[in-house]
Order: structure tokens, then sequence, then C-alpha cells
């Protein structure tokens, strides 16, 4: 059955033309996803379903007595103001976070309120009316049962929880949520209320991929309608049976999520451009029939060519295909060539108070490497990165990097953009040597054109701010990128052009990402922060063996490792009553053994790494006495080089002193 119909719907803001001859219908189950570049008219459509904009033409048609519900990406729940009886206007943010969550459901709080007050009536003494009261009672107490009166409460508390509100996240205040925050909230509302038609715009941003993984599991088992607005393409494929694709101003339905409707739109096009090119030529080509039999005069010659004239007028003309919006090109361009080793990480601990992020992080990131850094949200991934870029100092450990690295940093947040500045401005301030025409050329790329460059950086959206803080980012000069949730706010092509630039970036890369999809496509390693009890420690350091399968890999590795796990706990149980010393002493030994291998390994290392300092640092003595002596630029950099090698070097002499001394215990 036919739950929404949107039939030659155009939407316009004065003269312009939003949304043209929008056409599609959706049964009670479908799952549509919505694609398109940012500005395309996707929150249009929602608002124009939703009756916030009224069409010009054609109409918007939702069977009757169906309930729908709306995820804006501001995260609003101002619909949920109201008290438990609707009459009192309370401001949200006076609530806590389950109270909020409790009272998108008003109906079930006006039943249970009006049960208790039967209670109250019926047990009072002297009760009146006692078989009215408890008829009433009954029916409401009935209704009450089968609409899930007993569950919901808890129901809410276990939606918020996945959600990522713990107990004491649950009695916060709704005023102390960050936007992040308040959208998972809405989305926990909306949800929650399991409207006929779920409406959702940009419902997985804010979500660890963890979260994300649950929220598709969730809706692919929603038995209702849903709508939803997305730019991450595996969520799309997993949840969606039906894609709407918006493209100047039209929108075309496709069977299928989203790599099968790319496809076929794909070979719609070709074909599309096909069928109106052969038909250009047969026009061109009747075309020169007519002239020329025109140009012969004679009369069954002017007689042809008003026939053949005839059937060309009557000939349907095919639409050229318009092309698809201008795509963003990027391109990173490299400073000189870094060390092989770019960045080291040792012993890093960080804890806010009491609260500890992490322990003890350990890992070396070597030269070209595309390095991806996931794990769910609160672990302190953006910690981690502002502690590498020396915006935090950590509670223990070392942050080292290495000879000749410049880093480029992406903020998630856009934080480094200044408010009063238009588009030009930001641009040319972060680099004012170079000539307009160049920032231009730059800001086109990133489809700021015409007029756009004079918006001011207040007025863009997410996804604008997102498109300049990468093209003030790829102006400069670096060798490491370091980026923090790179493609939150980018459209599908956006994200597309992105991966392309980073393979071709010959360069080092670090990342933070919940993009299933660019992990896969990217990483050549991932660091997994809180990867689990199958893993000992704060981080998982995984090695992609196919390009291209990043995060596909790990997700193998991780299910095989916590079966082994699982199976292993479950032998251990059976055996353990039977374990005979015999075999306790064999482990043992085993253990003493493998741990020997390591401390062997590790001194190896330490001798090999020992003498290579040594050697560098004979190297600049003998630069700093020779050719840089008279260079006093040259002698800085030398001797800000020679003391970080000397602090290496001393570090690496304890260590190796500790492992020579149990080396020789054992000799």
């Amino acid at each position: 059955m036919t739950i929404l119909n949107v039939k030659n719907m155009t939407l316009r803001f004065g003269v312009s033309t939003i949304l043209q001859n929008i056409d599609f219908s959706l049964d009670e189950t479908d799952k549509l996803g919505i694609i398109g570049v940012n500005g395309s008219g996707k929150s249009s459509l929602f608002r124009t379903i939703t009756g916030v904009y009224e069409p010009e033409e054609g109409s918007v048609t939702i069977a009757g007595g169906k309930t729908v519900g709306i995820l804006t990406q501001d995260g609003a729940f101002s619909s949920f103001c109201g008290s438990e009886d609707g009459t009192d206007e309370i401001v949200p943010e006076e609530f806590s976070v389950l109270e909020l969550m409790l009272r998108s459901r008003p109906e079930m709080l006006r039943m249970e309120a009006r049960l208790a007050e039967l209670e109250t009536l019926m047990n009072a003494p002297g009760a009146q009316h006692l078989n009215a009261l408890s008829a009433e009672y009954t029916s409401l107490n009935d209704r009450f049962l089968r609409e899930g009166g007993l569950e919901y409460r808890g129901r809410c508390a276990s939606m918020l929880q996945r959600l990522g509100f713990d107990a004491a996240a649950q009695g916060q205040p709704v005023s102390t949520l960050s936007g992040g925050q308040r959208t998972r909230l809405a989305l926990a509302i909306q949800l929650s209320r399991e409207p006929d038609v779920l409406m959702l715009d940009e419902p997985t941003n804010h979500l660890d991929i963890e979260t994300t993984a649950w929220l598709e599991s969730f809706l692919v088992n929603y038995k209702k309608c849903v709508l939803v607005i997305s730019h991450d393409r595996y969520f799309l494929d997993r949840v969606t049976t039906k894609t709407l694709a918006i493209e100047n101003h039209r929108a075309t339905l496709y069977q299928g999520g989203y790599t099968k409707s790319m496809e076929q739109r794909r070979i719609d096009r070709a074909l599309a451009e096909k069928h109106w090119r052969d038909q250009q030529k047969e026009i061109a080509r009747q075309e020169a029939y007519i002239a020329q039999q025109r140009a012969w005069n004679r009369e069954r010659n002017i007689i042809a060519a008003e026939s053949r004239q005839k059937l060309l007028d009557k000939m349907v003309k095919l639409e050229k295909p318009q092309n698809a919006p201008a795509p963003i090109r990027m391109k990173f361009t490299k400073s000189q060539e870094s060390g092989n080793d770019v960045l080291s990480v040792r012993e890093l601990s960080m804890a806010f108070g009491d609260k500890v992020l992490f322990e003890n992080l350990n890992f070396l990131i070597k030269k070209k490497q595309r390095v991806l850094l996931i794990g769910p949200n609160g672990c302190g991934k953006s910690t981690l990165i502002k502690l590498i870029l020396d915006k935090l100092t950590p509670t223990s450990g070392i942050i080292e990097a290495g000879y000749n690295v410049t880093v480029g940093y992406y903020d998630q947040e856009n934080q480094n953009l200044t408010d009063e500045n238009t588009v030009l401005e930001e641009l040319w301030s972060a680099y004012p040597h170079l000539p307009e025409l160049q920032i231009r050329n730059a800001l086109a790329q990133f489809r700021f054109v015409g007029e756009d460059v004079f918006k001011t950086v207040a007025v863009l959206s997410g996804g604008e701010r997102a498109r300049l803080t990468l093209c003030k980012l790829i102006l400069s000069h670096m060798n490491l990128l370091v980026l923090d949730e790179p493609t939150n706010h980018l459209d599908i092509d956006s994200r597309e052009a992105l991966e392309g630039a980073l393979e071709q970036f010959d360069g080092t890369i670090l990342t933070v990402s919940h993009d299933r999809y660019f992990i896969d496509k990217l990483a050549t390693r991932i660091l997994m922060m809180h990867p689990g009890p199958a893993f000992i420690g704060n981080l998982l350091d995984y090695t992609v063996e196919h390009e291209g399968e990043g995060y596909t890999e790990l997700v193998r590795y991780k299910t095989a490792r916590e079966a082994e796990r699982l199976s292993g706990e479950s032998e251990a149980k059976q055996a353990t009553p039977n374990l005979t010393t015999a075999k306790a002493d064999y482990l043992k030994n085993k253990q003493n053994a493998a741990e020997e291998r390591k401390k062997r390994s590790r001194l190896q290392k330490l001798r090999q790494d020992c003498a290579r300092i040594e050697e560098e640092l004979a190297a600049i003595e003998a630069e700093m006495a020779g050719d840089a002596a008279t260079d006093y630029v040259r002698v800085a950099e030398l001797e800000e080089r020679k003391g970080a090698l000397e602090e290496q070097l001393l570090g690496a002499y304890e260590e190796l002193e500790e492992l020579e001394t149990w080396a020789a215990t054992l000799a």
C-alpha cells in the first residue's frame, strides 16, 4: 500500500528553482536513501513532505492516519516542549535527558497519570462510583498494556544507552549537551516513537562505528517506511532498498542501495547521452536532405522536402542530458622529504582528573603510511590528535616527530576559520603572498565561484566550512597530514574527491574517521583504540594486507580473535579441574620462552638504534665544525636536532643497560 506520494512537485523560492517535477511514491515498508551534492535540495524535500514548505506546483500526499517523525540536522526537539497534558509550555533544557526522552510518548505519560489517579480514587475511604471507576481503569489499563506501557520506560533507557548515554548521562540536563549529543538524543526520541514514516536527515553524524552499526540493524528490521538523507555510503548500502538521486533540481528513483543505484545511474546517463547524440545526428541528416531538395527547387523536390519537414516537426525531441555538478578537484602538495620514522609515540597516557582515557600507548608511524585512527566516541581519539599536535600535555609518555616532518592539520570543528572574513579573505589571509587569480582558482576547485567568494564564513553551512578548510590545507606544504573526521559534512562527490587526493598524496597520513567506506578505501594501517576484551591494552595496531579492504579486513580479524577468546575461555573452564602440574609447568615455560624471545629482539633493536643515533650525532658534529660553521641558521637547526637525538639516545641507553644486565644473567 502506498503511504507517501509526491506528484510532479516543484518548489521555488522567489525566482530560484529548488526542486522541479519531483515524482515518486513509497510503500509502507520501503526504505529510501536520498543522495545529492550539498545544496541540491534534499533537506528542502523533507520540509516540503512535512508541510513546512508549500510546493508551487504538484502535490505531496501522506496516507490518512499515518504518523510522521523527522530528525533534522540541528537535532531540534522543540515539538516536545509541552507538559504531560499538553497545556503548559516548558523549555526542554529544563528536563534531564531521560525525562525528555519519556516525554516523546506523552500519551503514555497521560495514561500512567490517569491510572494512578484512578487507583487513588478507588482506594479512598468512602469511594463512590466504584463500578464506573473500575470499568475505566480496566479499559485504560488494557490499552496501556497493549501499547507497551510496562516496557516503554525500559525501552527508552535502553535506546539511550545504545546511542551513547550511560546512566549518568541520562540524568544530565539537556541544556548541558553538546551539539552532537543533542542530535543523538533527537534521534533516540524519533526511534522510540516508531512513526509510520520515519525521516532522518544525516542520522550517522556524531555516531561512532559501533553505534552506526546498531542503527543500521534497527532500521533494517524496522517494519515501516524510512526516508534517509545520508552521505555514508556503507550505511546506505546496508539500509536502503531504493535510492532517490537529486541532481540539477530534478530527481530520479532507482532500485537498490547506493552502490547498485550508482551503477544503474551511470548506465542510464550513458544511454541518455547516446540517444541524444544519435537523435542529433538524425536531425542533422534530415535537415541536410531537406536543404538539398529545396536547393534543387523542382516540384517533386519541394514536395519531398515538405513531407520530410513534417516528419521532422513531429519528432519528439530529446532534452540534452545536463552535466553533473562540477566535481571538486583536490591535490595535496607535499613539502620536502621527511625521515623514515615520521611519528613515535611511547608509553603515552592521558587522563583528565580521575577519568583515564588511555594508558601506555606505543606506536611508530613510518613514511608514506596511511594510518586510520578509529574507536568508540569518548575513547580519546581527538585528544590523542591534540597531544600529537602539542595542543595538550600528556599525563605521561613521549611523542616525538621525526626528522624534517611538517604537519598539515584538519580540524573536524573547523575552529581555525574566522567568522567575520569573507571566503576570499579567509583564504587570502592565510596565503597573502599568492596572487588573487591563484586564490580564486583554488576556491573554484572547491565550488566557491562567482558571488560565493564574498559570503562571510559565519553564514556558511557545515559542508561549505569543511570545503573551505580543505582548500586552505591543500595550499600548504606538508609531508604529514593529520585529519580529524575529514568526511563529516562532505557530500558523496566531495568524499570521493578527498579519497582520490589522499590516495595520490606522496606523504604520510594520520586520520580519525568513523566512515567505514573511507577506511576501507584508504587505510594501509589501522590503530583501533579500546578494541575490546579479545585484545590486551588500549590499542590494536593492525597492518592492512589488501589495500582497498582496510575496514573489512579489520572486522574479519577482530571476529576471528573474539571467537578464539570465547573458545579459549570455554576450553579453560572445561580443562581447569583436570589441569596437571606437568601441563601447568609446560604452559609457564612456554610463556617464559616467549618473553625471553621478545626481550632478545628488543635488545637487538636497541643496539641498532643506538648505533644509528650515534652515527647521526657524529655526522651533525662534523657538519657543525665544517660546512655549517658560519651558517647560524643551519647551526641552530642542527643544535635542535642534536638535542632531540641526545635525549632519545639517553633513554635508549638506560633501557639497553637493563636488558644487557638481564642477558648477562642468562649467559
